[in-house]
């Protein structure tokens, strides 16, 4: 088992790492757009957190010996439900070429009011064949 840490102050503070790679799959945390810091990135603009959020799980990814075409589930936590479109948009255009299993949940705000999305996901450590029908 290997566990991935990206050092950020929510992981400590909680007691979790960032993602768990067990029996060939990928396990990432629930992850927000916030920077090294713990500073919410692209506040109020539910795009731009979530192509943020995208961009740093594709490096955990990367680490874990995955890749974005190796994700088989994601799961979007989302404030508002009426800007599902722009949080779909940005999730289309990671996986156009892939559609991974997806699951968009209304929650209440995060522990920090200007997090408007959170993201997680399961991936395979082998590349996933794409089967349509």
């Amino acid at each position: 088992m290997q566990r991935i840490s990206t050092n950020s102050l929510w992981e400590e503070r909680s007691g979790y790492s960032r993602a768990v790679v067990a029996g060939g799959l990928v396990f990432i945390s629930a992850t927000a757009a916030t920077d090294s810091s713990g500073a919410v990135v692209g506040k109020g603009d539910v795009y731009t957190q979530t192509r943020m959020i995208l961009d740093k799980l594709a490096a955990v990814l990367i680490e874990a010996n995955s890749a974005l075409d190796r994700v088989v589930q994601t799961r979007v936590y989302i404030t508002d439900i009426s800007l599902w479109e722009e949080v779909g948009r940005a999730h289309g255009e990671t996986f156009a070429g892939h559609r991974p299993a997806l699951s968009m949940v209304h929650v209440k705000p995060f522990v920090d009011s200007d997090m408007l999305v959170e993201i997680e996901m399961v991936a395979s450590t082998e590349l996933v064949a794409s089967v349509s029908g």
